[in-house]
């Protein structure tokens, strides 16, 4: 990776990024010794300036920022780091420096159950229901689709809210194995959806 640490005086902004959340939690300098050190920990740490010498995020709280990811932009002066959080970011106790809250939008838990889903056709772990899911093949599977689809029904006309909230998550879940099977991922829905929305 070339970062162009000489544009800025030997700094380069660094756009630290929830990797599961999207949240964007902070933005802090990076001279190339904080970078080197960020690579080779895989804790984030930075230059900082008020302190004028490098700061790992978490020094003193425990609240590290583990790294996942770092991509450099199209110029090779800014850095987008993806990271896994431990705590809370901001030093006035926020959740991020814009003090807003860092936590899954409901709809994008989709993403990530779709990854999680993915991951277990990958790796088919022994002991996974997924797994158990997947083995049984695509007939047992639109199968599984329909008989959480009448439970679905069952509760939506004749039973609870919450029944009806747990039997079409189990609907959601079965169709995202089948996709999967199939696959396609949950975006392809989305994907189908906004296009009929034009």
């Amino acid at each position: 990776m070339t970062i162009n640490f000489e544009k800025m005086g030997g700094l380069v902004p660094a756009i630290i990024q929830d990797a599961e959340t999207n949240k964007v939690l902070m933005l802090g300098f990076m001279n190339q010794e904080a970078f080197d050190v960020t690579e080779k920990t895989g804790k984030v740490t930075f230059f900082s300036r008020t302190k004028n010498r490098l700061w790992t995020k978490g020094e003193e709280s425990g609240n590290f920022l583990f790294v996942k990811e770092i991509l450099n932009d199209c110029d090779n002066d800014t850095l987008l780091i993806k990271v896994n959080p431990v705590g809370v970011v901001c030093h006035t106790g926020a959740d991020t420096c814009w003090n807003e809250k860092n936590s899954h939008d409901g709809v994008y838990f989709f993403k990530y159950l779709q990854d999680f889903i993915c991951k277990r056709h990958e790796e088919m772990p022994e002991g996974s229901y997924t797994t158990s899911l997947f083995k049984k093949g695509v007939n047992r599977m639109a199968q599984k689709v329909g008989e959480e689809a009448v439970e679905t029904v069952i509760e939506a006309t004749n039973g609870t809210q919450d029944g009806f909230i747990y039997e079409a998550s189990d609907l959601i879940y079965h169709l995202i194995v089948l996709l999967t099977s199939k696959g396609l991922r949950i975006e392809d829905l989305a994907n189908e959806l906004k296009k009929r929305h034009k």
